[in-house]
């Protein structure tokens, strides 16, 4: 018995390091996009194209942000049927994932004059940086469809089983732009036309071979629908539909605490609002761990839900939240060792430097505090559990600005790393009350219905 115990930890956590390892390097490279665009830019001779750079890269980044609902409902659903044995409930998610995907491109497309309009008086670039950021974004808009593509494919890959395509894709992608942006800004002198076109390239190049890819996993599982399953099947869209519309609202409670996290943090100066920044970045490091981990549960609950499969989903859960559980221990242990070195090379200012340690103990026990709400964020997207999560951040949301506003005028800086560090905590804590209902879901699904 002990020795089929074994056996079955060893199997889960191959399962889900299977998914959990390329989706960390997918991950990982996911940044290298924007990087590329800063290093090429930098180049260039005028700080206003760094500053363009950082207005367009966050106007886009906070928009597709928004979005991205169409990466997380469709990996959830499509999990779910790939578990149940329903191939061609999975070809149909596809497609009218792809469906919505363009839709919302096109939209995105007619409107940029307006997008542009209210992006730019929000973050209100400089006269000097105002003409580059504009040519910038009438380039790069053009990518929106493409990148909203590649969400629903992703979503869809992994909702699959497949981690190890999208890795790929985000590889070649970043391959692409590097030698297209560096082809039209060295060698044709393009600019910041160039470097807008070379990222678009990329965007589109990525979307083909994604598509390419997702075609290729259909021939193979021999996933067939017709186009009257795809449009006619309103159930099917009103599901799909509802479990966006809680994940849209669930990112913008999150963009709400992050946007109120900069702004809360201009107020204490710019020194303290550098720190933030810095400390963040420790932050994003965890998360690009966390989230492959995440990806692996919403795979594999979303598939285990479609089986019907409860002792498969507990053992899922054990494992998953014993990677986890490592990897935020052992973050912990890096930091600790290396924090004060790490914001030395994220910069040289000595004031920033000195301003970071009091502050460093927060970068430190960040990953013990948000483990478990990144795990339960996979787990609830796979078994399309949208509204528990909605409520769990919507709390947490709520908990964070209460926090905030309590502590802010005693502790400053503090206040606004604590409600930061209770927001993390307790989605994981509230999501941990749905466990019980989860599990009841999962009784309640007939495998192979």
């Amino acid at each position: 018995m002990p020795i089929i115990v074994r056996y079955k930890k060893k199997l889960m956590s191959r399962s889900i390091l299977r998914i959990a390892v390329p989706s960390i390097v997918s991950n990982i490279t996911v940044p290298l996009l924007g990087l590329v665009d800063t290093a090429i830019t930098g180049h260039l001779g005028a700080a206003a194209y760094l500053a363009a750079i950082a207005v367009g890269s966050t106007l886009f980044s906070t928009t597709y942000w928004l979005f991205n609902f169409l990466r997380m409902g469709t990996g959830g659903l499509t999990a779910q049927a790939y578990g149940a044995g329903h191939h061609d409930e999975t070809a149909a998610l596809l497609w009218r994932s792809l469906v919505l995907a363009l839709v919302i491109g096109l939209l995105l497309l007619l409107f940029q004059q307006p997008i542009a309009t209210l992006g730019f008086r929000l973050l209100a670039p400089g006269a000097t940086a105002a003409v580059p950021a504009r040519i910038y974004f009438n380039i790069l808009i053009w990518g929106a469809p493409p990148m909203l593509t590649l969400f629903a494919l992703n979503g869809w890959l992994l909702g699959m089983q497949n981690a190890r395509y999208p890795m790929v894709v985000a590889i070649v992608q970043n391959v692409v732009n590097i030698l297209v942006s560096l082809t039209l800004v060295v060698g044709l002198h393009w600019g910041i036309a160039g470097v807008a076109m070379g990222t678009l390239v990329a965007q589109w190049t990525g979307a083909a071979l994604a598509f390419a890819l997702a075609l290729r996993v259909l021939q193979r599982g021999r996933c067939h629908t017709t186009m009257r399953a795809v449009v006619r099947s309103l159930p099917a869209w009103m599901q799909l539909f509802a479990v966006n519309r809680d994940i849209f609202l669930r990112t913008l409670c999150l963009v709400s605490v992050m946007f109120a996290f900069t702004a809360f943090g201009t107020r204490q100066g710019e020194t303290l609002l550098a720190v933030n920044a810095l400390l963040m970045q420790l932050f994003l490091l965890v998360s690009y761990f966390m989230d492959g981990f995440a990806y692996a549960g919403e795979a594999l609950g979303g598939r285990f839900l479609g089986e019907g499969n409860v002792a498969a989903f507990r053992a899922l859960v054990r494992r998953l939240f014993a990677w986890g559980g490592g990897v935020a221990v052992g973050f912990v242990l890096f930091f600790l060792v290396s924090s004060t070195t790490l914001i030395a090379l994220l910069t040289d200012v000595e004031a920033v430097r000195m301003a970071a340690q009091p502050f460093l103990p927060y970068a430190i026990v960040i990953p013990l505090v948000s483990f478990s709400a990144f795990l339960f964020d996979g787990l609830f997207i796979g078994t399309t559990s949208t509204r528990a999560m909605l409520l769990t951040v919507f709390v947490a949301s709520a908990a964070f600005f209460l926090l905030h506003h309590f502590l802010s005028p005693s502790l400053g800086n503090h206040a606004l790393w604590c409600a930061f560090l209770l927001f993390l905590g307790l989605r994981g804590l509230v999501a941990a009350l749905f466990l019980p209902q989860l599990l009841r879901k999962i009784r309640k699904t007939t495998p192979q219905s």
